[in-house]
């Protein structure tokens, strides 16, 4: 019995570097737990789905898992191969499984892998079934193992290829057609990422002229530092867009859960211009109506649309986890998240990247704008707002230390600008007369501290920022 690793669930689920702490006994040990959580419950009668992303060796790791869970008794669907984390969360619901495990670890650098876990709905565990997991892990006094051919032969284990169930999902909730006959050159990024072919294969065989690239699989993500679609990783897109004069780039990350967007001049859109922009392609062009969800380091050119369009906009803290509840619950239109995570009504309540970019092709589609068009309109509704963030590294023995120089709660000024507000419900925020915000938080995937802003030029968020790097002093 190897040793036990102290296995957290962050944000989204648990992750480490690979075969540091990431190893083949800390996923079983994982898988384990898992199988005594949902021993004797409804969600082991129905079984769990496993799928894995393109990372390193995420094919083993997802094979480990089920040789524990069939050991246990759970049956398991096994993905045959890589598949975007929307899609296993897709297919949890087509088949009326009991959960799920996706091998990935999203966004993080390539020495990452992770371990999620997807409910009955097809959502991130909720805190209480993250915290159940956990410690069901810790109390693991062995783990029971059984060889994937022994499951099959005993019916414990299923070959689930979801992608077609997912594709044609997709064209019942996109005109597609619309989309494969639009005269448009643009070009796809899926960043070596489980992704890879789901966008290209839906919208060939039309006139839509489509360039792939970084469609092949490299768990070394080269000519990026990790698969997020933020302008440090996509140049090469950004690139291929400008240098062919196409119309714009459409990127999803490692595991395709997250969005990005290029403009026709290669300028890569803030997850807050793109996630403001979905809201007004269901408000304006589509005519929708009903709650909009996000997160707190999200736009406030959200609540300005809500405004104008009389809908209710919700405030979560950071992570998917805390969004899906309230669309399960309530008329979510559209909800998102800071990181380009966006989930969709009459969808399963979890991001989705590839029906995003299918969403905002669509936008295009309709209002014959390009990207850089489309901001310009949405600026017009509810003014300019610009946004940028910082992730510093930091030793870990300071983080106390970091805790203690960000909380500021009589705060009256920053860099001479007016603080109205001051709150911790998810890291250390200010809230400024002129609307303009900072926050400061730890993230809960990565060993970093994130400073965010939003203000209504690129100069008071520079300065937003300085502020409060310097307050941290890093």
């Amino acid at each position: 019995m190897p040793k036990q690793s102290p296995i957290k669930f962050g944000t989204d689920g648990w992750r480490g570097i690979i075969a540091e702490d990431f190893t083949f006994d800390n996923v079983r040990l994982c898988a384990q737990g898992v199988a005594d959580y949902v021993r004797g419950t409804e969600v082991a009668g129905k079984g769990l789905v496993i799928g894995y992303d393109n990372r390193f060796a995420s094919e083993g790791f997802a094979a480990a898992a089920a040789e524990v869970l069939c050991a246990n008794g759970v049956r398991v669907f096994l993905c045959p191969k890589a598949a975007p984390t929307p899609v296993v969360s897709y297919g949890v619901v087509a088949r009326k499984a009991g959960g799920a495990i996706v091998i990935t670890a999203s966004h993080n650098k390539p020495i990452w892998n992770g371990f999620k876990y997807k409910t009955a709905d097809g959502a991130s565990a909720p805190s209480a079934v993250a915290s159940g997991i956990e410690q069901a892990i810790s109390r693991v006094s062995g783990v029971r193992r059984m060889t994937l051919p022994d499951a099959t032969q005993k019916g414990l284990l299923e070959e689930y290829d979801i992608a077609p169930l997912y594709l044609t999902h997709l064209k019942d909730i996109v005109d597609i057609e619309r989309l494969r006959q639009a005269k448009l050159k643009i070009a796809i990024d899926p960043m070596y990422g489980a992704g890879s072919g789901y966008l290209r294969d839906i919208l060939q065989g039309g006139r839509l002229d489509i360039t792939e690239i970084h469609g092949e699989r490299n768990p070394i993500f080269p000519g990026m530092k990790q698969p997020e679609p933020v302008p440090a990783n996509l140049i090469a897109l950004s690139d291929t867009v400008k240098f062919n004069a196409l119309k714009a780039g459409l990127a999803t990350d490692g595991d395709a859960d997250r969005f990005g967007a290029v403009t026709e001049d290669g300028t890569v859109l803030s997850t807050l211009q793109a996630f403001a922009l979905l809201c007004y392609y269901f408000l304006e062009v589509r005519g929708e109506r009903g709650m909009l969800v996000r997160t707190l380091t999200q736009t406030r050119m959200i609540d300005r649309l809500g405004e104008l369009y009389g809908c209710p906009v919700k405030e979560t803290k950071v992570g998917f986890k805390y969004v899906a509840p309230i669309m399960l619950s309530e008329d979510v239109i559209l909800a998102g998240e800071e990181s380009g995570g966006y989930g969709f009504r009459g969808h399963v309540p979890e991001r989705d990247g590839v029906l995003a970019s299918l969403y905002f092709l669509d936008l295009m589609v309709r209002t014959g704008k390009t990207p850089s068009e489309l901001v310009s309109a949405l600026y017009k509704k509810v003014g300019p707002h610009y946004f940028d963030r910082r992730d510093l590294e930091f030793p870990e023995e300071r983080r106390a230390e970091i805790t203690e120089k960000a909380w500021k709660p009589g705060a009256q000024q920053m860099r001479e600008r007016q603080v109205v507000r001051t709150d911790t419900l998810d890291g250390f925020r200010y809230i400024l007369k002129d609307g303009s915000w900072l926050l400061v938080r730890f993230s809960g995937t990565e060993p970093l501290l994130r400073i965010y802003a939003e203000s209504g030029s690129p100069d008071g968020v520079h300065s937003l920022l300085d502020w409060g790097q310097e307050m941290v002093g890093l």
